[in-house]
């Protein structure tokens, strides 16, 4: 009995939290500020970067209207634990990296607890190809991609590194490693960048059960009787890049965190991996600020973190 009742708990905490976050986006997009017109900007929906008829499976793509040369490029993959949310609810992270002068390419890709790991990598690795296959088509430069994304997102994002920078046993990775694609920078924002033993957070700090409902919810919901052989899983890119010698240069690294986020210790963990590796990080931590917090435009935190993470990735997507 109280096991179910802890599944229905967290089913229904899941349900709530969801229901939040798309209809604040829903609301948000209905703001004469939020049209991408009134930014110069146009969208490009649903194109499919694996034709397959899946629209897990499709991309948009936000774009300046009025373009010279090509512009530097961003695969931007959705939060939402592995399970929930789409392209659709991260509308603003497209308009926001367009508005600042990227093409981006924002993805979905297969959701848990029906498309169990590696269903969403795998989506993201193919994602990436296309866009460096398809970039100048849609006046990015192949040369010139950033991957990013937060919480979930964050994880594949770093995991796209992984796949460029080190030679694995996935196919779907070796894809990758192998084409010769280049990462210029990567922003995995407040990201859940270990899967595995998730209570290793709740060992660290006291997290309050509605949290730790969320943080169980989204480990199970991704890995359970998936097969994560070998030990290194991507799942957690964050181990590989603090266990393993990478066989590539990884790329810069831009992040954030509030302090108030459950997952901060991962971001931590992060910038002293890649500081042993001397690899470019830069991190801003926003205090007293609860996980993805930069979705929340009107706080004045959020458009700070949003001005600095432009500022930084300028300087490294166009050296």
């Amino acid at each position: 009995m109280r096991a179910r009742l802890r599944s229905l708990r967290r089913r229904l905490g899941s349900a709530i939290i969801v229901g939040i976050f798309k209809n604040l986006s829903r609301l948000g997009a209905l703001l004469p500020a939020s049209r991408p017109a009134a930014h110069g900007l146009e969208v490009l929906r649903d194109l499919p970067y694996i034709d397959d008829g899946d629209p897990q499976h499709t991309l948009d793509v936000y774009r300046q209207k009025s373009r010279e040369g090509l512009k530097p490029a961003v695969l931007y993959l959705h939060g939402g634990a592995f399970q929930f949310l789409s392209k659709d609810t991260h509308w603003l992270m497209g308009l926001l990296f367009a508005r600042a002068g990227y093409v981006v390419f924002n993805a979905n890709y297969r959701l848990a607890p029906k498309a169990k790991y590696p269903a969403a990598i795998e989506d993201a690795c193919a994602a990436l190809l296309w866009v460096k296959a398809h970039a100048v088509e849609y006046g990015a430069d192949p040369e010139r991609i950033v991957v990013a994304g937060e919480s979930a997102g964050g994880n594949l994002a770093l995991a796209l590194v992984v796949a460029a920078s080190f030679r694995r046993p996935e196919p779907f990775a070796q894809e990758v490693f192998d084409s010769g694609l280049r990462v210029v920078a990567a922003v995995p924002a407040c990201g859940i960048l270990q899967v595995t033993d998730i209570q290793r957070l709740a060992r660290r700090r006291a997290l309050p059960a509605f949290v730790n409902d969320r943080l169980v919810e989204c480990s199970r919901g991704y890995l359970e009787d998936a097969d994560t052989h070998p030990p290194l899983t991507l799942a957690d890119p964050l181990c590989i890049i603090e266990e393993v010698e990478s066989e590539r240069p990884l790329p810069p690294v831009y992040t954030f965190v509030g302090t108030s986020d459950a997952l901060l210790d991962d971001t931590r963990r992060l910038k002293r991996a890649l500081d042993l590796r001397e690899v470019p990080c830069e991190i801003r931590y926003y205090p007293k600020r609860v996980h993805a917090f930069h979705a929340l435009y009107w706080d004045r935190a959020a458009q700070a973190c949003w001005t600095e993470q432009f500022k930084v990735l300028e300087a490294w997507v166009n050296r």
